[in-house]
């Protein structure tokens, strides 16, 4: 790998919001994600778990219900009143409506997906009908005396149960009529609480509802008499999320003491047919509030108060035993928040809201330069001490005058390396290229969305020299254009995953991309093909345990001296692929330290493949040369974030 020297740098203040809502879409394997700032993430499960596309969130949207409808249609609705339509092709609001009730605790679309239930403050429950276009009021229903926190659609379509405070009501769809109201117990420990929050419902084929309520109880009621079957007492503290799965054989519940627990409907006895709900795990992957819980066929996700998406597959579920069998948990977006000006020794943090430049800082034992830590690999990881330390040197808000109008609706934005030109992504689909001039810009041409699509073009890649641009959507594969005659060059050969990073490498020219399968292509732009060892990569196929690693490549680099390596990392590892050297096959390691320095050229020689591996930088948000002999890495430590958490709850221990 050589020797670096590497900023080591952790002064960047990053916290991801607090997941509010997930809702997975059977249909098209997909996870909607929002979080308390109002920001929306999906995932494609299909895809390794890769974060495809991202709204940003706005401090007047408060999300409080997430749901897909038919058509893979994604709405929102939340404490502002409104329901929000997504545009997924674009990646903004179609539109929003105000539904009239007060603030919106929750929402549900119909077993049909062509109608959509909202449950408001003022106790009023609102029928939608879903048009193509937008959707349409229909109808309230026999208003409550308080808030409705909790909807679910019975399977057929012709009735719901609608969670409040201290009752669950039935309501006949046709009418709109409540039929049953089942009145909840306040007891909690032996003490009768105050009020009993009815946090989820669930309605079941068989007629059953189960509820999970404030007073950490899970309760089976008969819709049809409006009585109580079983109760389990599963926490100390509010249970508040259910998700159950298509068969209606499994659900999951999330608590606020941050655990999550499995139940399944289970025999009586070997022989017999009859089946009752058993609890059989719990699992403690939170360590805050359990907000949300989803059950797709494999696997049961939960999301929460300490920013973490966890998903846990179900091993009698999982066909193959491979990576996909792995528990998961996602923290950092899948995209790039740090830029990094080499020449200047900056970098620039995205945050919700702002932008913060800092100057790298300084060291005189070398004649180096460093920011918080400056470590030499070569030397045992030696720390310089600082001459000068690193400069917040601005924080920019997100307001901008004389905006051109091709940037308002930016999706992605890069600037040529001499900093004369402006490449803008919109989220129609075009590439816009502006001139930068002395406070001002001006237009120079617009690429057209190609074949059609209207899909945002979410990652830019520029050459060195300026004459190429490479984009890529979620779908649409990569285009690469000619800046010098403004036109297409040429298209990437299709491929089944999204892409997570790309880049251009001086002098070649060539566009080397990485995919959410973890997958490394190589292409010639000047040659319109595959590169001889990309080519070689994809015949021989990666090592096992790099196509195993479960977070994706989010930047590409190059070393300005030797043409033959390529840096790339995720948020666990820093890699260098050597070209000049041998591929390591499934019987190598492939994370394999350097032989000791003493050893014989002739052994190091032998035993070293193309893929060098640094673990030492994590969570790795960031990671680039400056120059060819110093690195900058960005670390964002996960003990740093949940110190920034409110407290979880309090849990008694055994024995105390």
């Amino acid at each position: 790998m050589g020797e670096f020297k590497v900023h080591r740098v952790r002064f960047f203040n990053y916290v991801p919001s607090g997941i509010r809502c997930v809702a997975y879409n059977n249909q098209s394997n997909r996870l909607a994600v929002s979080r308390t700032d109002g920001t929306v993430e999906i995932y494609n499960l299909s895809a390794n778990y890769f974060q495809e596309k991202f709204f940003p969130g706005h401090e007047s949207r408060a999300t409080e219900a997430l749901c897909w409808a038919k058509g893979q249609r994604l709405f929102s609705a939340g404490l502002n009143g409104e329901i929000i339509e997504y545009d997924l092709q674009a990646l903004d609001i179609k539109y929003s409506m105000d539904a009239f009730g007060g603030p919106i605790w929750s929402m549900a679309a119909s077993p049909s997906g062509s109608q959509l239930l909202v449950g408001c403050e003022d106790g009023s429950v609102k029928l939608f009908q879903i048009n193509p276009d937008k959707i349409q009021f229909e109808r309230n229903f026999d208003r409550q005396k308080s808030r409705i926190l909790s909807l679910s659609w019975h399977p057929s379509g012709t009735h719901i149960a609608a969670g409040s405070i201290d009752y669950i009501s039935v309501f006949d769809i046709k009418s709109g009529s409540a039929v049953h109201k089942m009145l909840v117990d306040r007891q909690y420990m032996g003490v009768s609480k105050r009020k009993c929050i009815i946090w989820g419902v669930a309605f079941l084929s068989d007629g059953t509802v189960i509820s999970v309520d404030s007073a950490g109880k899970v309760q089976f009621w008969d819709s049809a008499t409006g009585t109580l079957v079983k109760t389990h007492l599963v926490a100390n503290a509010d249970v508040q999320s259910i998700a159950v799965s298509d068969q209606e054989d499994s659900f999951v519940v999330g608590t606020a003491e941050g655990t999550v627990f499995h139940f399944q409907l289970v025999s009586v006895t070997s022989n017999s047919s009859e089946k009752q709900w058993v609890r059989t795990k719990p699992f403690q992957h939170h360590t805050h509030d359990v907000r949300t819980v989803a059950h797709s066929p494999t696997a049961l996700i939960s999301g929460g108060t300490d920013t973490h998406l966890v998903i846990r597959p179900l091993m009698e579920k999982v066909e193959v035993k491979n990576y996909d069998a792995a528990l998961r948990k996602i923290t950092f977006p899948h995209r790039r928040l740090i830029s990094c000006s080499k020449k200047r020794q900056l970098l620039l943090f995205q945050f919700s809201h702002h932008l913060d430049l800092w100057r790298l800082g300084s060291t005189v034992a070398t004649g180096g330069k460093t920011s918080g830590k400056f470590l030499v690999p070569g030397k045992h990881g030696d720390t310089l001490p600082l001459s000068k330390d690193a400069d917040h040197l601005l924080q920019l808000k997100t307001k901008v005058s004389k905006m051109p109008a091709c940037l308002r609706s930016a999706v992605q934005i890069m600037f040529s390396e001499d900093s004369t030109k402006l490449f803008v992504a919109s989220n129609q689909g075009s590439l816009h290229i502006l001139r930068l001039l002395e406070g001002s810009f001006k237009h120079l041409h617009t690429f057209q969305a190609q074949s059609g699509t209207v899909e945002s073009m979410c990652l830019l890649a520029v050459s060195p020299d300026g004459n190429w641009l490479a984009a890529s959507g979620t779908s649409a594969g990569v285009h690469v254009y000619s800046v010098k005659r403004l036109k297409l060059h040429c298209t990437v050969p299709a491929y089944n995953f999204p892409v997570t990073a790309l880049a251009i490498a001086p002098k070649t020219n060539n566009l080397v991309i990485a995919h959410s399968d973890q997958q490394i292509f190589e292409y010639s732009i000047p040659d319109k093909q595959y590169t001889e060892w990309s080519r070689a990569i994809q015949k021989q196929g990666f090592h096992h345990h790099w196509l195993q690693r479960d977070t994706p490549i989010t930047h590409i680099g190059f070393h300005p001296k030797r043409p033959a390596h390529i840096l790339l990392h995720d948020a666990y590892m820093f890699c260098i692929i050597d070209k000049s050297l041998p591929l390591p096959n499934d019987k190598t390691l492939l994370y394999n330290p350097l032989p000791p320095t003493n050893e014989s050229d002739v052994i190091r020689r032998r035993t070293a493949h193309a893929f060098k591996i640094s673990k030492k930088y994590k969570p790795l948000l960031f990671m680039d040369l400056l120059d060819e002999g110093t690195l900058v890495a960005v670390e964002r430590p996960l003990d740093d974030i949940i110190a920034q958490l409110p407290p979880p709850i309090k849990k008694k221990k055994f024995g105390t």
